[in-house]
């Protein structure tokens, strides 16, 4: 179980770069190829930038040839949680941190078909790694 994490959006501000703000609460996307993990591969637990909730394992990312860090699973399934997103003419499947709500990224089902056939992209500035 993932201990919900709840601030105002002042709080939010206060403690987040100009960049996590944008992407995390008022969710923003970095551009392609730019984010710091999006071609990482040191090993580690990637956790939410705004609340430190677990993630993503680095065992399950992959070059995706996106642009942006890709994984075909959460640690835990209620890690992250999804909702629809209608924004920018489409629809697509936004992925939130489980705990705080913060915006990640995307859900698509392009990913690996020998893994679970899911690609969850998220923005590097949504991650912190720890590194093992």
């Amino acid at each position: 179980m993932v201990d919900k994490v709840e601030k105002s959006e002042a709080e939010w501000r206060e403690e987040l770069s100009d960049e996590q703000f944008w992407v995390c609460r008022q969710k923003g996307t970095e551009p392609a190829f730019t984010g710091v993990y999006h071609d990482c591969k040191e090993d580690g637990l990637y956790r939410c930038s705004a609340c430190g909730n677990a993630l993503f394992m680095s065992d399950h990312k992959y070059d995706s040839g996106s642009g942006w860090p890709s994984f075909w699973e959460p640690v835990t399934p209620d890690a992250v949680k999804t909702q629809t997103d209608g924004s920018h003419g489409m629809i697509r499947t936004e992925v939130l941190c489980g705990a705080c709500g913060s915006h990640l990224g995307h859900l698509f089902n392009d990913g690996p078909r020998d893994k679970t056939g899911l690609r969850y992209c998220i923005n590097s500035v949504s991650l912190d790694l720890d590194k093992e």
